[in-house]
């Protein structure tokens, strides 16, 4: 977003200006309705289950029939699963990309070939689901699917195009639509569009929707488009069937784990993530029971909802499998599971509890099943934690090789541990692992892992002792069955074999409470051990927690000067401010004081001028005085006493006194002129 401002030329409509407040308010609704949006719905809308699921229903029955017989039948059954994103991103962050495996306090856990199977109903048995990778699949697109490829390099189809080639060309809901109409509608649409008959038409159909099928769900990727690598295997549909594609799909699950955790969500199948974690850590409760019974276990569950945010749910569920007991997690949830109803699961067996190496395409990732032997019921031996060769190489991927091919059609190496504890492990797991298995808010001070390791080695102690006593318990009822057989001791001395038998048996309890006992002192001096670590812990973090609060005290000390420092800052920057008025205030008066100057040399000329015009005036008066009684003319005196400036002033007087006076009067005074014998010039004609 740009922010900035523009002229309008003339003639131009004025924009319509929103306020800060305004523009901030909406700019956040909609960032929000986005991110809310993008949480809730990413994964669902990727995967299109609705989509998948009516272009099924609108299959003829003799496609149905083909896609049973190649093993897709149980999973295109499979009803949709909410996305439970906190949960599958939670698990992310504990994955391990060198050991392929997640890291919990209690030890190492990964789904299994066992979990595909049961989960989704594809088989895990078969044909590797690898071959040669195209670097363009322009011709197999265009000549299976009838599609146009843009890109001749690119291994990706778009979703609209392939659907829209099934018959269903909008999967939005339309205004007024419920989901069972509009479920109804895809359908319909999806029916009218396929081949009713066998023949090229109809072979094109199920390689359409055998590429969504896989593409989308199987092996989704993260974008919209839809992965058609698998065309070469498909093109051969009566061979589509011999491969495991439900190994393929944990494959490129571990592949897709591998990834960054700061992306949410997964590329691979992640209801399987999912029922997965329901299974084998039920303290989580973030699944809800639907459907018992029914098979394959994915129709079993529903995601329990919740409201609070996605950083929220990933903390708390952090937190919660920080202090989960071990005795809670469930390594071995299908323990009487009826397999009669899942021959699926019958032709898996054989790659059941194996170490092995799953293909897909040219993704090759290892399953340690001897990592996580606990799944199998037996105890788990210390074994050399798998490390990357290859610095350089992608963590959670390796390239197909002839060897990685052989280990898969001999199904991998058997699982077999003949240990009869864990504590080995635990050590070794704890001294690998340390403290880093915890991701929650309240992260124990256990850095060498010593409590985690404790607590493993109590578990497996307890483990002991229940199989123990139940031992001594299936002894002590051996010896009472045989005692009341033999009819007491008058009896054993007839039969001496019973003797024996009955001696060995007791012989046999005995070893087994002794061993029990000390099994039950082991246990509490492991409780004793684990509660002085756990007092330990505290009393470090109490510790730990007082530098703490003096280094808050130092830092708040620090701040309140950081404070007072900023006050004195701003006090001296005031004062710097009137200081420079006031240098500007005394320049200003200084300018004034030359001026008053100035204006006090002006008005000292001005009153020597007056005082000079007093003294003229003075004398003025007294030559008038002095004229009049010395008969003197005033004219002549004033104009004499004032020169040019008092002669104008009397000329000017002398002007309105004739002004004054009317035509042929004489004003002003008479000069009489002194008697003279001759009479004046001009006087003859005066007449």
């Amino acid at each position: 977003m740009r922010w900035g401002f523009c002229r309008l030329q003339e003639g131009d409509r004025p924009p319509v200006v929103l306020s800060g407040q305004r523009v901030i308010c909406a700019f956040s609704f909609r960032l929000l309705t986005f991110l809310v949006f993008a949480l809730q719905s990413e994964l669902r809308s990727q995967l299109g289950w609705a989509v998948i699921r009516a272009i099924y229903d609108g299959l003829p029955d003799f496609q149905v029939r083909r896609l049973e017989g190649m093993g897709f039948g149980p999973f295109l059954r499979l009803e949709e699963l909410a996305p439970d994103v906190a949960l599958i991103q939670a698990l992310k962050e504990r994955w391990d990309p060198e050991c392929h495996t997640f890291l919990f306090p209690w030890g190492h856990m990964v789904p299994t070939l066992e979990d595909v199977v049961r989960i989704t109903g594809l088989r895990v048995d078969g044909q590797a689901v690898t071959g040669t990778t195209y670097t363009s699949y322009q011709e197999p697109v265009e000549r299976l699917l009838g599609l146009e490829v843009r890109g001749e390099r690119s291994s990706l189809v778009q979703r609209t195009a392939l659907q829209a080639s099934l018959g269903v060309v909008s999967a939005r809901r339309q205004t007024g639509e419920g989901q069972a109409e509009h479920m109804e509608r895809m359908t319909d649409d999806a029916r009218a569009a396929m081949a009713e008959e066998e023949g090229e038409a109809a072979d094109k159909d199920l390689w359409r929707f055998l590429t969504l099928v896989i593409g989308k769900m199987i092996l989704r990727t993260r974008g919209d488009p839809v992965g058609y690598r698998c065309l070469p295997l498909l093109e051969d549909l009566s061979n589509v069937g011999n491969y495991a594609w439900g190994a393929a799909l944990l494959a490129h699950l571990f592949d897709s784990l591998g990834t960054s955790s700061r992306e949410t969500g997964v590329a691979g199948f992640f209801p399987l993530l999912q029922v997965w974690a329901y299974y084998h850590l039920p303290s989580l409760g973030r699944g809800v029971a639907r459907r018992r019974g029914a098979v394959p276990l994915l129709q079993c569950w529903r995601f329990c909802r919740d409201e609070r945010s996605l950083r929220r749910q990933v903390t708390l569920i952090h937190d919660t499998l920080d202090t989960i007991p071990f005795r809670h997690v469930w390594w071995t949830p299908y323990v009487g599971e009826d397999d009669a109803t899942q021959p699926w699961v019958e032709r898996g067996r054989p790659y059941f509890g194996r170490d092995i190496w799953l293909h897909c395409f040219n993704t090759v990732v290892p399953l340690h099943h001897r990592l996580v032997a606990r799944t199998l019921g037996l105890h788990q031996e210390a074994v050399e934690f798998p490390t990357r060769q290859r610095v350089w190489e992608r963590p959670g991927r390796s390239f197909r090789g002839i060897q990685q091919l052989d280990d898969w059609e001999r199904r991998g190496t058997e699982v077999v541990y003949e240990a009869t504890r864990d504590e080995d492990y635990f050590r070794a797991y704890a001294r690998n692992y340390g403290a880093q298995v915890c991701k929650g808010s309240r992260r124990p001070l256990d850095p060498e892992g010593l409590i985690s390791s404790l607590e493993g080695i109590l578990h497996s102690t307890i483990q002991q002792r229940d199989d123990l006593q139940a031992v001594v318990d299936q002894l002590r009822a051996e010896l009472d069955r045989a005692q009341q057989m033999v009819g007491g001791a008058s009896s054993s001395r007839e039969d001496p074999d019973r003797s024996v038998l009955e001696g060995q048996l007791a012989s046999a309890a005995a070893r087994a409470e002794d061993a029990l006992a000390q099994l039950r002192e082991r246990e509490q001096e492991l409780r004793t051990a684990l509660a002085r670590a756990t007092t330990l812990e505290a009393e470090i973090t109490e510790l730990r927690l007082l530098p703490e609060a003096a280094e808050v005290a130092r830092w708040r000390q620090e701040a309140e000067a950081a404070v007072r420092w900023q006050q004195e800052a701003a006090e001296a920057t005031r004062w710097r401010q009137e200081a420079k008025e006031a240098a500007r205030l005394r320049a200003e008066a200084g300018d004034l004081r030359t001026q008053l100057g100035e204006e006090r040399h002006h008005s000292d000329m001005l009153r020597s001028e007056m005082r000079g015009l007093e003294r003229a005036l003075a004398l003025v008066g007294r030559s008038r005085s002095a004229t009049s009684r010395s008969g003197i003319l005033s004219g002549s005196a004033g104009h004499y006493l004032t020169g040019s400036c008092g002669r104008r002033r009397n000329e000017e007087e002398e002007r309105r006194r004739r002004e004054r006076a009317p035509e042929g009067s004489e004003t002003g005074p008479r000069v009489m002129a002194p008697p003279s014998p001759h009479p004046p010039e001009g006087t003859g004609e005066s007449g």
